[in-house]
């Protein structure tokens, strides 16, 4: 008899595994945009994914805007210490390359949006473009983990850095190596 029961809640327990199967199944089969595989990866090396954001004054800014000029994208938040910390760094370096074919595109992932950068970018008296990300769509396109992280991408739009946390943009280094990627050419895909 005891034998009986265990026959009967092994297959008690058969059923439940296929029936999780079948509807795991169902539930695919009802939805295209399920995929088990996951995104592009998103490094050093790699085109950079378009995106297209308003300003602080509500014109619709896309990456693919600046082609042919050497961007740095930043993505940052208000409410963050370490960005807070390293945006006097990107102000230097914008006036330092303001002139060039050199871009800063600093997208912010506050969900107040403009109520929260506007008067940010006041206080701290920053002069690049800032963008507003309230779904922080770019963060995840990026696969940006955390804030502040940035993508320094070249003229023909592939990512060629990568800094993960706070950052000194406005050393030397940074200079003469911002300086050697302006002068290698943009190649125009026709």
């Amino acid at each position: 008899m005891g034998e009986l029961s265990t026959k009967y809640k092994s297959g008690i327990l058969f059923f439940l595994f296929v029936t999780g199967i079948l509807v795991l199944f169902f539930l695919i089969g009802n939805n295209m945009d399920f995929t088990f595989t996951k995104p592009p990866s998103v490094a050093v090396g790699t085109m950079a994914p378009d995106f297209s954001l308003p300003d602080l004054e509500g014109k619709t800014v896309s990456l693919s805007d600046f082609r042919g000029k050497l961007v740095l994208l930043n993505i940052w938040a208000t409410w963050c210490r370490p960005c807070i910390d390293e945006m006097p760094s990107i102000e230097k370096l914008y006036k330092k390359f303001n002139q060039d074919d050199f871009q800063i595109l600093a997208v912010s992932i506050d969900t107040k949006g403009k109520k929260a950068v506007y008067p940010f970018m006041k206080l701290y008296n920053l002069h690049f473009k800032a963008l507003l990300d309230k779904r922080g769509a770019v963060q995840k396109a990026y696969q940006a983990t955390g804030v502040p992280e940035s993508f320094i991408i070249d003229k023909n739009g592939i990512i060629i850095q990568k800094v993960i946390g706070s950052f000194d943009w406005s050393s030397p280094e940074i200079f003469q190596y911002l300086k050697k990627q302006l002068d290698k050419p943009y190649v125009k895909k026709q």
